[in-house]
Protein backbone atom coordinates (compact mmCIF):
# COMPACT_ATOMS: atom_id res chain seq x y z
CA UNK A 1 0.00 0.00 0.00
CA UNK A 2 1.21 3.66 -1.20
CA UNK A 3 3.29 5.25 2.38
CA UNK A 4 1.07 8.49 0.36
CA UNK A 5 -2.81 6.75 1.10
CA UNK A 6 -3.16 8.39 4.09
CA UNK A 7 -2.44 11.41 3.30
CA UNK A 8 -4.52 11.66 0.14
CA UNK A 9 -7.49 10.71 2.47
CA UNK A 10 -6.91 13.51 5.07
CA UNK A 11 -7.96 15.99 2.18
CA UNK A 12 -11.05 14.20 1.53
CA UNK A 13 -14.25 15.97 3.03
CA UNK A 14 -16.35 14.16 5.60
CA UNK A 15 -19.27 12.96 3.12
CA UNK A 16 -16.55 12.04 0.72
CA UNK A 17 -14.73 9.92 3.40
CA UNK A 18 -17.71 8.14 4.64
CA UNK A 19 -18.63 7.32 0.88
CA UNK A 20 -15.74 5.58 0.64
CA UNK A 21 -15.38 3.44 3.50
CA UNK A 22 -19.57 2.26 3.03
CA UNK A 23 -18.12 1.34 -0.47
CA UNK A 24 -14.86 -0.58 1.17
CA UNK A 25 -16.96 -2.32 3.57
CA UNK A 26 -19.86 -3.01 0.77
CA UNK A 27 -16.78 -4.99 -1.23
CA UNK A 28 -15.64 -6.46 1.50
CA UNK A 29 -19.32 -7.96 2.37
CA UNK A 30 -18.98 -9.26 -1.72
CA UNK A 31 -15.78 -10.40 -1.46
CA UNK A 32 -16.32 -12.50 2.14
CA UNK A 33 -19.25 -13.58 0.42
CA UNK A 34 -17.26 -14.86 -2.75
CA UNK A 35 -14.79 -16.22 -0.28
CA UNK A 36 -17.07 -18.26 1.76
CA UNK A 37 -19.11 -19.90 -1.65
CA UNK A 38 -14.85 -20.64 -2.73
CA UNK A 39 -14.32 -22.94 0.40
CA UNK A 40 -17.95 -24.14 -0.09
CA UNK A 41 -17.04 -25.97 -3.27
CA UNK A 42 -13.33 -26.27 -2.19
CA UNK A 43 -14.53 -28.34 0.67
CA UNK A 44 -16.12 -30.77 -1.76
CA UNK A 45 -12.47 -31.80 -3.07
CA UNK A 46 -9.07 -32.83 -2.32
CA UNK A 47 -7.30 -29.84 -3.65
CA UNK A 48 -6.17 -29.58 0.11
CA UNK A 49 -4.88 -33.32 -0.07
CA UNK A 50 -3.51 -32.66 -3.16
CA UNK A 51 -1.74 -30.01 -2.02
CA UNK A 52 -0.01 -32.02 0.84
CA UNK A 53 -2.67 -30.46 3.81
CA UNK A 54 -4.19 -32.81 6.12
CA UNK A 55 -7.52 -30.97 6.27
CA UNK A 56 -8.75 -27.67 4.82
CA UNK A 57 -8.34 -25.88 8.01
CA UNK A 58 -4.43 -26.55 7.88
CA UNK A 59 -5.06 -25.58 3.97
CA UNK A 60 -6.66 -22.02 4.81
CA UNK A 61 -4.90 -21.36 7.82
CA UNK A 62 -0.73 -22.35 6.52
CA UNK A 63 -1.46 -22.00 2.41
CA UNK A 64 -4.05 -19.15 2.46
CA UNK A 65 -2.61 -16.98 5.45
CA UNK A 66 -5.75 -16.71 7.43
CA UNK A 67 -5.20 -17.24 11.23
CA UNK A 68 -7.29 -20.34 13.03
CA UNK A 69 -10.14 -18.21 14.00
CA UNK A 70 -11.13 -17.17 10.58
CA UNK A 71 -10.01 -20.44 8.91
CA UNK A 72 -12.09 -21.84 11.52
CA UNK A 73 -15.35 -19.45 10.89
CA UNK A 74 -15.24 -19.47 7.13
CA UNK A 75 -15.06 -23.14 6.90
CA UNK A 76 -18.22 -23.20 9.33
CA UNK A 77 -19.92 -21.21 7.61
CA UNK A 78 -19.13 -22.39 4.09
CA UNK A 79 -20.51 -25.99 5.18
CA UNK A 80 -23.66 -24.37 6.39
CA UNK A 81 -24.01 -22.14 2.97
CA UNK A 82 -23.93 -25.03 1.06
CA UNK A 83 -27.03 -26.71 2.73
CA UNK A 84 -28.89 -23.23 2.30
CA UNK A 85 -27.30 -21.01 0.02
CA UNK A 86 -29.57 -17.75 1.56
CA UNK A 87 -26.57 -17.37 3.58
CA UNK A 88 -24.46 -16.12 1.32
CA UNK A 89 -26.84 -13.67 -0.22
CA UNK A 90 -27.08 -12.55 3.15
CA UNK A 91 -23.22 -12.27 3.55
CA UNK A 92 -23.30 -9.95 0.75
CA UNK A 93 -25.70 -7.74 1.38
CA UNK A 94 -24.70 -7.41 5.52
CA UNK A 95 -27.89 -8.85 6.74
CA UNK A 96 -25.71 -11.35 8.96
CA UNK A 97 -21.68 -11.11 9.85
CA UNK A 98 -19.96 -14.29 9.34
CA UNK A 99 -19.84 -14.56 13.53
CA UNK A 100 -23.99 -14.83 13.31
CA UNK A 101 -23.80 -17.48 10.48
CA UNK A 102 -21.22 -19.31 12.44
CA UNK A 103 -23.18 -19.32 15.76
CA UNK A 104 -26.71 -20.46 13.90
CA UNK A 105 -24.98 -23.13 11.51
CA UNK A 106 -25.53 -25.61 13.85
CA UNK A 107 -29.00 -25.25 14.50
CA UNK A 108 -30.32 -24.31 11.09
CA UNK A 109 -32.45 -27.37 9.36
CA UNK A 110 -34.47 -27.24 5.93
CA UNK A 111 -37.75 -26.20 8.15
CA UNK A 112 -36.51 -23.45 10.10
CA UNK A 113 -33.54 -21.73 8.50
CA UNK A 114 -35.51 -18.81 6.53
CA UNK A 115 -37.09 -17.73 9.80
CA UNK A 116 -34.14 -18.34 12.04
CA UNK A 117 -31.91 -16.13 9.51
CA UNK A 118 -34.23 -13.59 9.05
CA UNK A 119 -34.41 -13.76 12.64
CA UNK A 120 -30.84 -12.45 12.94
CA UNK A 121 -31.08 -9.66 10.39
CA UNK A 122 -29.10 -7.01 11.39
CA UNK A 123 -28.84 -8.25 14.46
CA UNK A 124 -25.41 -7.88 17.17
CA UNK A 125 -23.23 -11.17 18.35
CA UNK A 126 -25.22 -11.14 21.87
CA UNK A 127 -28.58 -10.88 20.46
CA UNK A 128 -27.64 -13.84 18.14
CA UNK A 129 -26.75 -15.82 21.18
CA UNK A 130 -30.14 -15.05 22.53
CA UNK A 131 -31.43 -16.73 19.30
CA UNK A 132 -29.21 -19.52 19.72
CA UNK A 133 -30.79 -20.14 23.40
CA UNK A 134 -34.28 -20.12 22.65
CA UNK A 135 -33.58 -22.92 19.69
CA UNK A 136 -31.40 -24.96 22.33
CA UNK A 137 -32.46 -23.77 25.69
CA UNK A 138 -29.11 -25.17 27.80
CA UNK A 139 -30.00 -26.11 31.80
CA UNK A 140 -29.29 -23.89 34.48
CA UNK A 141 -25.70 -23.29 36.30
CA UNK A 142 -25.52 -24.86 39.52
CA UNK A 143 -24.46 -22.33 41.82
CA UNK A 144 -21.02 -22.63 42.96
CA UNK A 145 -17.93 -20.77 44.79
CA UNK A 146 -14.79 -21.84 45.46
CA UNK A 147 -11.28 -20.66 46.28
CA UNK A 148 -9.15 -19.26 42.90
CA UNK A 149 -5.14 -20.08 42.72
CA UNK A 150 -2.74 -17.14 43.81
CA UNK A 151 -1.34 -15.64 40.58
CA UNK A 152 1.43 -15.99 39.58
CA UNK A 153 4.15 -13.55 40.26
CA UNK A 154 5.13 -11.24 37.39
CA UNK A 155 8.91 -10.95 36.65
CA UNK A 156 9.99 -7.66 35.69
CA UNK A 157 13.30 -7.67 34.27
CA UNK A 158 14.35 -3.72 35.35
CA UNK A 159 17.83 -4.56 33.22
CA UNK A 160 15.94 -4.67 29.65
CA UNK A 161 13.39 -1.19 29.42
CA UNK A 162 10.96 -0.77 27.22
CA UNK A 163 12.10 1.82 25.61
CA UNK A 164 16.06 2.57 25.09
CA UNK A 165 16.85 5.96 26.77
CA UNK A 166 20.37 7.24 26.38
CA UNK A 167 22.52 7.60 29.75
CA UNK A 168 23.70 10.96 30.69
CA UNK A 169 27.40 10.98 30.10
CA UNK A 170 28.41 11.99 34.14
CA UNK A 171 25.99 8.91 34.80
CA UNK A 172 27.76 6.50 37.35
CA UNK A 173 28.57 3.29 36.40
CA UNK A 174 26.11 0.76 38.30
CA UNK A 175 26.03 -3.24 38.49
CA UNK A 176 23.82 -5.88 37.49
CA UNK A 177 19.87 -4.92 38.14
CA UNK A 178 18.09 -8.06 39.69
CA UNK A 179 14.63 -8.88 38.37
CA UNK A 180 11.92 -8.26 40.63
CA UNK A 181 9.15 -10.41 41.06
CA UNK A 182 5.52 -8.46 41.19
CA UNK A 183 2.23 -10.04 41.96
CA UNK A 184 -0.27 -8.72 39.18
CA UNK A 185 -3.71 -10.53 39.35
CA UNK A 186 -4.83 -11.59 36.33
CA UNK A 187 -7.84 -9.73 34.49
CA UNK A 188 -11.43 -12.00 34.52
CA UNK A 189 -14.16 -9.89 33.20
CA UNK A 190 -17.30 -11.04 34.17
CA UNK A 191 -18.66 -13.32 32.02
CA UNK A 192 -22.37 -13.12 31.15
CA UNK A 193 -24.01 -15.83 28.64
CA UNK A 194 -27.45 -16.66 27.55
CA UNK A 195 -28.83 -20.23 27.91
CA UNK A 196 -32.48 -20.11 27.83
CA UNK A 197 -34.85 -17.80 26.75
CA UNK A 198 -34.63 -14.92 30.33
CA UNK A 199 -31.82 -17.21 31.65
CA UNK A 200 -28.15 -16.21 31.66
CA UNK A 201 -25.08 -17.79 33.01
CA UNK A 202 -22.94 -14.96 35.39
CA UNK A 203 -19.39 -15.99 35.90
CA UNK A 204 -17.54 -13.13 37.88
CA UNK A 205 -14.60 -13.74 40.49
CA UNK A 206 -14.64 -11.52 44.08
CA UNK A 207 -12.62 -10.98 46.88
CA UNK A 208 -12.37 -12.34 49.90
CA UNK A 209 -14.63 -9.44 51.49
CA UNK A 210 -17.11 -9.78 48.49
CA UNK A 211 -17.85 -13.70 49.85
CA UNK A 212 -17.84 -12.49 53.16
CA UNK A 213 -20.68 -9.92 52.21
CA UNK A 214 -21.68 -12.42 50.63
CA UNK A 215 -22.75 -14.98 53.20
CA UNK A 216 -23.57 -12.35 55.80
CA UNK A 217 -26.69 -11.84 53.46
CA UNK A 218 -27.47 -15.03 53.21
CA UNK A 219 -27.48 -15.59 56.57
CA UNK A 220 -29.86 -12.09 57.11
CA UNK A 221 -32.07 -13.68 54.11
CA UNK A 222 -32.98 -16.95 55.89
CA UNK A 223 -36.36 -16.33 56.70
CA UNK A 224 -36.68 -14.38 53.11
CA UNK A 225 -34.94 -17.08 50.78
CA UNK A 226 -34.34 -19.93 52.57
CA UNK A 227 -32.44 -21.83 50.07
CA UNK A 228 -29.82 -19.26 50.55
CA UNK A 229 -29.65 -19.20 46.35
CA UNK A 230 -26.87 -17.13 45.56
CA UNK A 231 -29.07 -15.90 41.95
CA UNK A 232 -31.75 -14.01 44.79
CA UNK A 233 -29.47 -12.90 46.78
CA UNK A 234 -27.47 -10.96 43.82
CA UNK A 235 -31.18 -9.86 42.44
CA UNK A 236 -32.26 -8.21 45.91
CA UNK A 237 -28.70 -6.67 46.27
CA UNK A 238 -29.20 -5.42 42.74
CA UNK A 239 -32.61 -3.87 43.36
CA UNK A 240 -31.77 -1.82 46.55
CA UNK A 241 -28.75 -0.58 44.78
CA UNK A 242 -31.17 0.80 42.33
CA UNK A 243 -33.12 2.26 44.77
CA UNK A 244 -30.27 3.79 46.32
CA UNK A 245 -28.75 5.35 43.21
CA UNK A 246 -32.04 6.72 42.00
CA UNK A 247 -32.22 8.46 45.38
CA UNK A 248 -28.92 9.59 45.42
CA UNK A 249 -28.96 11.06 41.89
CA UNK A 250 -32.22 12.59 41.38
CA UNK A 251 -34.22 12.49 44.32
CA UNK A 252 -36.20 9.56 43.63
CA UNK A 253 -38.51 8.25 46.51
CA UNK A 254 -42.05 6.85 47.08
CA UNK A 255 -43.09 10.41 47.93
CA UNK A 256 -41.08 12.88 46.11
CA UNK A 257 -41.83 16.47 47.33
CA UNK A 258 -44.01 18.28 45.01
CA UNK A 259 -41.64 21.37 43.19
CA UNK A 260 -42.93 24.95 41.60
CA UNK A 261 -40.77 24.57 38.49
CA UNK A 262 -37.09 25.31 37.85
CA UNK A 263 -36.37 28.38 39.16
CA UNK A 264 -35.35 31.58 36.06
CA UNK A 265 -31.90 31.25 35.41
CA UNK A 266 -31.31 27.50 37.10
CA UNK A 267 -28.08 26.42 36.26
CA UNK A 268 -28.56 22.51 37.61
CA UNK A 269 -31.69 20.60 36.65
CA UNK A 270 -33.86 20.17 39.62
CA UNK A 271 -34.63 17.03 40.93
CA UNK A 272 -38.25 16.65 39.41
CA UNK A 273 -36.71 17.83 36.18
CA UNK A 274 -34.12 14.68 36.11
CA UNK A 275 -36.70 12.05 37.25
CA UNK A 276 -39.00 13.33 34.47
CA UNK A 277 -36.16 13.56 31.89
CA UNK A 278 -34.15 9.95 32.60
CA UNK A 279 -37.68 8.19 32.38
CA UNK A 280 -38.52 10.09 29.11
CA UNK A 281 -35.59 8.99 27.39
CA UNK A 282 -35.03 5.79 28.88
CA UNK A 283 -31.76 6.31 30.67
CA UNK A 284 -30.19 6.28 27.46
CA UNK A 285 -28.80 9.06 25.59
CA UNK A 286 -30.76 10.67 23.43
CA UNK A 287 -28.85 12.41 20.69
CA UNK A 288 -30.43 11.00 16.75
CA UNK A 289 -27.70 11.56 13.87
CA UNK A 290 -28.63 12.71 10.73
CA UNK A 291 -29.73 9.58 9.15
CA UNK A 292 -32.70 8.91 12.42
CA UNK A 293 -30.27 6.72 14.58
CA UNK A 294 -30.17 6.74 17.87
CA UNK A 295 -27.28 6.82 20.45
CA UNK A 296 -27.39 3.35 22.68
CA UNK A 297 -25.10 4.72 25.09
CA UNK A 298 -26.27 3.79 28.50
CA UNK A 299 -22.79 4.19 30.28
CA UNK A 300 -21.38 7.68 31.57
CA UNK A 301 -24.92 9.56 30.64
CA UNK A 302 -25.31 13.21 31.45
CA UNK A 303 -27.97 15.78 31.76
CA UNK A 304 -27.35 18.20 28.45
CA UNK A 305 -28.95 21.75 27.61
CA UNK A 306 -30.42 21.30 24.34
CA UNK A 307 -29.87 25.22 24.18
CA UNK A 308 -26.60 26.19 26.11
CA UNK A 309 -26.75 27.44 29.89
CA UNK A 310 -24.50 30.62 28.19
CA UNK A 311 -26.86 31.16 25.93
CA UNK A 312 -29.66 30.95 27.84
CA UNK A 313 -30.79 27.58 27.92
CA UNK A 314 -33.56 27.02 30.56
CA UNK A 315 -32.91 23.70 33.13
CA UNK A 316 -37.01 22.45 31.83
CA UNK A 317 -37.88 19.21 30.97
CA UNK A 318 -38.27 20.51 27.64
CA UNK A 319 -34.71 21.94 27.31
CA UNK A 320 -33.12 18.88 28.99
CA UNK A 321 -31.80 15.66 27.50
CA UNK A 322 -29.78 12.71 28.33
CA UNK A 323 -26.73 12.41 26.63
CA UNK A 324 -23.34 10.36 26.82
CA UNK A 325 -20.32 12.20 27.41
CA UNK A 326 -19.23 11.95 23.75
CA UNK A 327 -21.78 13.41 22.36
CA UNK A 328 -22.44 15.88 25.37
CA UNK A 329 -18.89 16.93 24.38
CA UNK A 330 -19.24 17.10 20.86
CA UNK A 331 -22.59 19.45 21.18
CA UNK A 332 -20.70 21.40 23.11
CA UNK A 333 -18.02 21.31 20.60
CA UNK A 334 -20.04 22.18 17.82
CA UNK A 335 -21.49 25.43 19.65
CA UNK A 336 -18.24 26.64 21.39
CA UNK A 337 -15.35 24.82 19.16
CA UNK A 338 -12.49 22.95 20.94
CA UNK A 339 -10.32 23.73 23.70
CA UNK A 340 -7.02 23.60 23.56
CA UNK A 341 -4.27 24.84 26.07
CA UNK A 342 -6.27 27.06 27.32
CA UNK A 343 -7.82 28.69 23.89
CA UNK A 344 -10.69 28.02 22.19
CA UNK A 345 -9.85 26.64 18.62
CA UNK A 346 -12.73 26.77 16.18
CA UNK A 347 -13.85 24.06 14.09
CA UNK A 348 -16.57 23.69 11.25
CA UNK A 349 -20.01 24.26 12.61
CA UNK A 350 -22.48 21.57 11.25
CA UNK A 351 -25.62 23.32 9.49
CA UNK A 352 -28.51 25.04 11.40
CA UNK A 353 -30.87 21.82 10.36
CA UNK A 354 -28.87 19.07 12.03
CA UNK A 355 -30.38 17.22 14.55
CA UNK A 356 -30.55 18.10 18.04
CA UNK A 357 -28.91 21.42 17.64
CA UNK A 358 -30.89 24.13 17.98
CA UNK A 359 -31.01 27.82 17.86
CA UNK A 360 -27.05 27.54 17.13
CA UNK A 361 -24.66 30.25 15.93
CA UNK A 362 -23.55 30.81 12.60
CA UNK A 363 -20.06 29.14 11.96
CA UNK A 364 -17.74 32.04 12.58
CA UNK A 365 -15.22 32.56 9.59
CA UNK A 366 -11.87 31.60 9.69
CA UNK A 367 -9.41 32.15 12.05
CA UNK A 368 -12.21 34.55 13.88
CA UNK A 369 -12.71 32.56 17.31
CA UNK A 370 -14.33 34.46 20.18
CA UNK A 371 -12.77 37.18 22.22
CA UNK A 372 -12.39 34.42 25.58
CA UNK A 373 -13.45 31.06 26.50
CA UNK A 374 -17.04 30.69 28.08
CA UNK A 375 -16.57 29.39 31.31
CA UNK A 376 -17.72 26.29 31.06
CA UNK A 377 -17.89 25.17 27.17
CA UNK A 378 -20.60 22.84 25.64
CA UNK A 379 -23.89 21.69 27.59
CA UNK A 380 -23.27 22.40 31.48
CA UNK A 381 -23.27 19.22 32.05
CA UNK A 382 -24.11 17.75 35.48
CA UNK A 383 -22.71 13.62 35.52
CA UNK A 384 -25.20 11.19 36.44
Amino acid sequence: MQNGLLDSLRRLSDADLVAGVKGLVARERVATAELVAHLAELDTRDVHLREGYSSLFVYCRDALGLSEAEAYTRIEVARAARRFPKILDMLAAGSVSLTAARLLAPHLTPANHREVLESARGKRKTEVEVIVAKLAPRPDVPASVRRLAAPAPRVLDLAAPLAPTPAPECAPASGPVEPIAISAPPIRPAAVAPLAPDRYKLQVTISGGTLEKLRAAQDMLGHAVPSADEAAIIDRALSALLVELSRKRFAATSRPRASCGPKPGARRPSAEVKRAVWRRDLGRCAFVGPGGHRCDARRFVEFHHVDPYALGGEASVDQIQLRCRRHNDYEGRLYFGRRRRGELVPEQVEPRDAPNVRSRPAARPEGSGPTRAPEDPGSRRTAT
